[in-house]
Order: structure tokens, then sequence, then C-alpha cells
């Protein structure tokens, strides 16, 4: 059974940044897609940015293209999200995902096509 745990959320001004990470244990985290989804209260979980079981393929969401980036180390079983250029709506509980896929290089921000979650860490953009 996969479990995730992220961590690294906080409260940040706007512009400022903060980096992300899901500590992946129970399986090999290179057989994975992986996403990081977000929700703000009273909103729908928003898919944010995915990347493939190599790394080598990445997606975003239109509104973080350019400001975040979204990595993976298999060997430490670890994937990332640097938040760079916060702004406010960016606040919301953050959350990692992860899907099993015979696919290298298959990424995908739709919520239902992943099987584990994690609880979420909370992020909040504030002056």
């Amino acid at each position: 059974q996969l479990q995730l745990v992220e961590s690294g959320g906080g409260l940040v001004q706007p512009g400022g940044s903060l980096r992300l990470s899901c500590a992946v244990s129970g399986e090999t985290l290179e057989h994975y897609t992986m996403g990081w989804f977000r929700q703000a209260p009273g909103e729908e979980r928003e898919g944010v940015s995915s990347i493939s079981r190599t790394g080598d393929s990445t997606n975003y969401a239109d509104s973080v293209k350019g400001r975040f980036t979204i990595s993976r180390d298999n060997a430490r079983n670890t994937v990332y999200l640097q938040m760079n250029s916060l702004r406010p709506e960016d606040t919301g509980i953050y959350s990692c995902l992860a899907t099993y896929t015979g696919e290298p290089e298959y990424t995908s921000l739709a919520r239902k096509n992943y099987d584990y979650w994690g609880q979420g860490t909370q992020v909040t953009v504030s002056s």
C-alpha cells in the first residue's frame, strides 16, 4: 500500500516562495506518475501539476505556469513542488497524488486518474 506524506506548507507573503515535498513509502516511486492538487475553501479540487515516471514530462495548470516547478527524486522516493511568485489565490490545501502506470511519460491533471493521495499541507498566501 502506497503512503504519501506532504510537508513544507505554511504562511507566506505575496511574491514569496515555498517548496513542498511529498515523501512516498510502501512501494518504489519509479512506477508512479505523480501529481499535485490543491483545494481552496468552498472550491473544487484543482490539478496544479503532474510529472511522469521518468521526470521528463511535466504538465501545469495555466494559473501556475512559469511560477511553479514540479520535480522528483526516485532514489529518495520524493516529489517536490517549488512555488515562486506566490499569490493570494494560490492559498489552499495542497495534496500529493499517485497513480501506477506502465507508460513512462504519462501525466494527468485529472483527479479521477489517481489512486493514492496524502493528507495535504496548508499553504496560505497573505500579507
